[in-house]
Formats: C-alpha cells, sequence, structure tokens
C-alpha cells in the first residue's frame, strides 16, 4: 500500500526519537513535510499518517465512526495504567454507549457547583508556601489538581483511606514520568516484574494498593448511597443506560483511574505552563493584572471564568505548549482521499497537535506567546485542537477549562509571583505527555493588595 510522504530515516531511528524527544521529532518531519506523512513509530502500531491540516483534520472528526473507526485497540499502551474498559480503549458502540453515560456528570450545571470549591483548594495550597522561598510551579498545581480530583470526582475530603490515595496517587504517577521510564509503556517487552526495586514491578505493586483503595471507596459508597452527593463518582454510580444498566465496579475503577491520570496530571500541566508564559512575558502579566483589578474583593467563580484576556491566556498556552502533542488514532474504515492522497482501509492516521497548532498560515509567528490571537480572531474546531475533537475528544475539557482559569485567577488574584530561573523553559516528555522540563520554578514575592472594581480596563472577546 502506498502511503504518502514516508521519511526517509531508518525505522529503529524514528522510534528512538519519538520515545525520547517527540517534539524534536515532529519539528524535523515538518520541516520535510508539512501538512501530512508516514511515520513509523511506538506505541500505535508500527506505521502510522500523521496529519497537521485543518481541512484533514474535520474530515477526520466529522467522519468518526463512518469513514473512520476510532481505534481504541491502539490506545492499549495506556491499559496497564488505565484497565480495559476505560472510555479510551473502547470502540464502536461500546465506546458511544460508556460516553453518553459519562457525559451528564461533566455537564456545565454541575461543573458550575465545583467552583468555589476549586478557589478555594488553590487558595489554601499557595497560603502554606513561604514566601521568598523557590518552589516547582509544576509540583504545586499537580498539589491543587490532586485535591480537585480528591473532592470533586472521588468526593473525598478526609479520612484515612483519603490519605492513602493522597500519598499513593503522587508516587503512581512518578514512576512514569521521566523520558526514560515512560518507554516502559512504549515498549511491552520491557514490562516485566522482577521484583519490587525493578521499576514496572513498583508500578504493578502500588497500582494493586490504588485498586484495592479505590474498590473500596465503591464498595461503601455503593452500601451509603446519599442522593445529595454531587461529586463525579456518585454521578457515574447512580446512571444507567437506556437499557437501565448501570456501572459495574469494575468499570467505575477504570473510568476513576482515567479521570485521575489523564485529568490530574494534564491539567496541572498546563497550569504550570500558564504561569510560565504569564511571568515570562510582563506585558501578559500587566495586562492579566488589570483585568482580575476589575472584579474587585471576592470575585464570584463564574465571573473569573469569563474573564476574555484569562481564557485567551489559558487558549494560548494551550496552542503553544500543549499538554499532548496528538488526539487519539483512528483507523480508515472505508477507502478515503486526504490532501490528495488515497489511504486504504486499515490506514492508521493521527492528527498532530503540535504540528496544527504550530502552523504559521493559522497562527502568525508561532513561536510566540500572544494570547491577542484568540481575541482578534475564532479559530476553528480543526485548528484548535488542544482536546482533540470528534467522538474522541477529551470528556473532561469543559472541567480542565473551568479548573484551569479558576486557579490561575485565584493565585493571581491574591498572590505576586516571580520566576526564579530566567531560561527559557522546553517542552520534555513526562510520561505520556509533554511538560516543562525545568518544573517551571519559582517563588512568592508578596500578597496582592486587593483593588476595588476599575471601570477603565476593558477587553473585548471575538
Amino acid at each position: 500500500m502506498q502511503l504518502p510522504n514516508r521519511l526517509p530515516i531508518p525505522s529503529f531511528l524514528q522510534k528512538l526519537h519519538w520515545a525520547i524527544d517527540p517534539v524534536r521529532y515532529f519539528e524535523r518531519a515538518a520541516q520535510q513535510y508539512s501538512d501530512i506523512f508516514t511515520a513509523q513509530i511506538v506505541g500505535f502500531g508500527d506505521t502510522v499518517v500523521f496529519i497537521a491540516h485543518p481541512q484533514a483534520i474535520q474530515e477526520i472528526f466529522t467522519n468518526d465512526r463512518k469513514k473512520f473507526v476510532a481505534a481504541g485497540e491502539l490506545n492499549r499502551i495506556m491499559q496497564p495504567l488505565l484497565g480495559e474498559n476505560s472510555l479510551l480503549s473502547l470502540d464502536s458502540n461500546s465506546h458511544k454507549r460508556r460516553r453518553q453515560l459519562l457525559m451528564p456528570s461533566f455537564h456545565g450545571e454541575r461543573i458550575r457547583a465545583y467552583g468555589q470549591l476549586i478557589c478555594n483548594i488553590a487558595e489554601q495550597i499557595l497560603s502554606q508556601l513561604p514566601q521568598n522561598q523557590p518552589f516547582l510551579a509544576h509540583t504545586v498545581m499537580q498539589k491543587i489538581s490532586l485535591q480537585v480530583i480528591l473532592k470533586v470526582v472521588f468526593g473525598l475530603n478526609e479520612g484515612e483511606r483519603c490519605q492513602k490515595i493522597q500519598d499513593l496517587m503522587p508516587l503512581l504517577l512518578d514512576i512514569f514520568r521521566s523520558p526514560l521510564n515512560s518507554s516502559f509503556f512504549l515498549f511491552s517487552f520491557l514490562q516485566k516484574d522482577v521484583g519490587a526495586w525493578s521499576p514496572w514491578g513498583k508500578f504493578l505493586r502500588q497500582r494493586q494498593q490504588m485498586d484495592e483503595l479505590v474498590y473500596a471507596e465503591i464498595a461503601e459508597r455503593r452500601h451509603q448511597a446519599s442522593p445529595e452527593r454531587i461529586d463525579i463518582l456518585s454521578l457515574l454510580m447512580s446512571s444507567c443506560d437506556e437499557n437501565g444498566q448501570s456501572m459495574t465496579n469494575w468499570e467505575l475503577r477504570d473510568e476513576l483511574m482515567t479521570l485521575v491520570f489523564a485529568g490530574h496530571e494534564t491539567t496541572a500541566t498546563s497550569m504550570a505552563w500558564a504561569f510560565y508564559w504569564i511571568h515570562h512575558l510582563p506585558e501578559v502579566h500587566e495586562k492579566l493584572k488589570q483585568e482580575l483589578n476589575t472584579l474587585g474583593n471576592s470575585p464570584d467563580p463564574m465571573r473569573i471564568f469569563q474573564l476574555p484576556y484569562l481564557t485567551a491566556v489559558c487558549n494560548e498556552t494551550l496552542r503553544i505548549t500543549p499538554v499532548v502533542p496528538f488526539t487519539p488514532p483512528r483507523m480508515v474504515r472505508e477507502t478515503v482521499e486526504l490532501l490528495g492522497h488515497r489511504l486504504e482501509p486499515g490506514t492508521v492516521v493521527i492528527p498532530s497537535i503540535y504540528l496544527t497548532h504550530q502552523r504559521e498560515d493559522i497562527y502568525p509567528q508561532p513561536k510566540q506567546f500572544k494570547p491577542e490571537r484568540f481575541l482578534e480572531r475564532q479559530f476553528s474546531p480543526y485548528e484548535f485542537i488542544p482536546f482533540g475533537g470528534g467522538a474522541r475528544g477529551c470528556i473532561g475539557q469543559a472541567l480542565a477549562m473551568f479548573e484551569m482559569k479558576l486557579v490561575i485567577g485565584t493565585i493571581l488574584s491574591r498572590y505576586e509571583l516571580a520566576l526564579v530561573d530566567k531560561r527559557p523553559e522546553k517542552l520534555q516528555r513526562r510520561g505520556l505527555a509533554l511538560g516543562p522540563a525545568n518544573g517551571v520554578k519559582m517563588v512568592i514575592t508578596g500578597e496582592r493588595k486587593q483593588q476595588e472594581s476599575q471601570s477603565n480596563y476593558t477587553c473585548t472577546a471575538v
């Protein structure tokens, strides 16, 4: 089968480069073929076709389940972590039914109920940091995001089980954050349990501990069901499909783990990147402070969420430093033509988030952080794709954006921060995602004086 624009690089070198530095891999490939190219990588089948053109991405997203099948079996590199029943691993009708069960829990009204809780968590964790002592923004954002997961998703506030889950989650995540250790997911032959001291053996034992805690929480919640609870676990337990079937304990466990490890790390990383860009560019920081000043004291969370410049800053962060560099893969179901290239059934296609967001024809000066571009223009869902799209779009994107804006707005309303390391941060593989290589080292220089609402600042969104 003739595939488009094969990279003239030996397969082994491609796979090695992809595993170590996917960003540089993408950039080198795009220098030769900016719209579509065929690559040989690990994790999604031996040969895939990457797409970085909005026209082709639109064709893929709008024809999910028709011309393209969401290739859940190719997402099974996440299975050791998320389980066989995760939404990410399901296909076709199974995927559609599960998504319909999950969607109500992420409805706008449900999300808004968590607003003050998220603001309080951000304030509480920042208040515990000493002033004028360096900290890693990525680590602090992980703590905030973890608390959001525990309270919003699990509905846990206190108790021995809550503390054990809180202690275990960071340990489980840390195992695969380095580029080297993340290769255990990409290369199945490395997944050998040779004792508790080995990386894979350590992972399996900590996963078992987490499973025991999660199943115990599910069992207790079923025994003591309360219709007043609004946490996502309770909502999922009460949801039923069209046949009246609710999710099993096994399915609940896998979806909870998916929300924890997909939502926790990605949101935390995006927030860390936002603090980097805001403080790396003084003019951005100043504009954001002026906008926050218009809210006065103790602003309502929804007013923070609706701020246009803060929204633009978050969008530009997701554009220039996406946490996940590509969408879930699709498999061609029937012969299609993309950008003049004929693709036969069985071909794996993957839209590249990173390369699409770096297109000069869509985003002039793409290497520059310019929030104004999101105030001056409305980008299509095939040009700006931080959460993917189509049938495989991220189900938690509303909660992620809500959390991101409220945490940033709350912290910047109350504290003055500064970067400690003036060197530019770089995207680096952290597990299966991309994060800041040095963690964004910052310091709290003081508390902000609350200001009354100012009427001399305007910022209009498209």
